[in-house]
This record gives C-alpha cells, sequence and structure tokens, in this order.
C-alpha cells in the first residue's frame, strides 16, 4: 500500500526489500582486539515490480515526479507473516520504460526513511 492505495497488477517479483547499510560494523586491531559499532543508517529501499497494465503505474510515476513523501506499507500473508511500515517514504524515479513484443514490467525505488520491521 503506498499513500493509503492499494497496489495491484504485480509483475512476478512483487516486492524486494533491503536495509541500505549494514546495523553494525566490526573492526579488528593488529594485536587481535574487536570493536563493534552501531550504525545508525534507518534508509532501506523497497523496489516494487509491476506490470506496465497495473492501473497504479501512473499514480507512482506523478509520486515520483512530485518528490512528496507517503506512507508505505508491505504485509507478507504466507509463512512467515510479516510486515513492513514506513510513515515516511519517496519514489526515487519514474520507471524505466521499454516498449516490444511482450508487456514490460514497471519497477519503482521507494526510498524508506523510517522503516519498521515486524
Amino acid at each position: 500500500m503506498v499513500n493509503g492505495v492499494y497496489l495491484t497488477g504485480f509483475g512476478e517479483d512483487m516486492a524486494e526489500f533491503e536495509k541500505d547499510e549494514d546495523g553494525y560494523e566490526t573492526k579488528v586491531g593488529a594485536q587481535g582486539d574487536v570493536v563493534r559499532a552501531k550504525i545508525n543508517n534507518p534508509l532501506a529501499t523497497l523496489s516494487i515490480t509491476l506490470l506496465a497494465t497495473s492501473p497504479q503505474v501512473s499514480m507512482l510515476d506523478k509520486l515520483a515526479v512530485s518528490g512528496e513523501l507517503v506512507p508505505v506499507s508491505v504485509i507478507y500473508n504466507g509463512e512467515p507473516k510479516e510486515t513492513i511500515t514506513v510513515t515516511e517514504a519517496y519514489i526515487k524515479k519514474p520507471a524505466a520504460r521499454s516498449y516490444g513484443t511482450e508487456a514490460g514490467d514497471r519497477e519503482y525505488e521507494v526510498q524508506c526513511l523510517d522503516a519498521d520491521i515486524s
């Protein structure tokens, strides 16, 4: 769901979520001392793949052009059940287009500023 609108017409991959940076960094000194530091980067990227015929393609393109911050939710009802909730996110750019004998996908990258995974 993006900005309160349920997305339909997903491509084969649907959605992929990944943190932009590791949660911790580990350093080992010359004498074998180990230090672990927490990385406080909350950014994550959500990739959404829609069919070119999805009714939400134009909405996502408009959001990409405007740069508007919107809420995003991902709910996976398979096993294990998972949810990703983001209160502030923006679409990085309009999806690339390809035209040919087959209907193409539209892939959008959503920059998530404060993702909560549960």
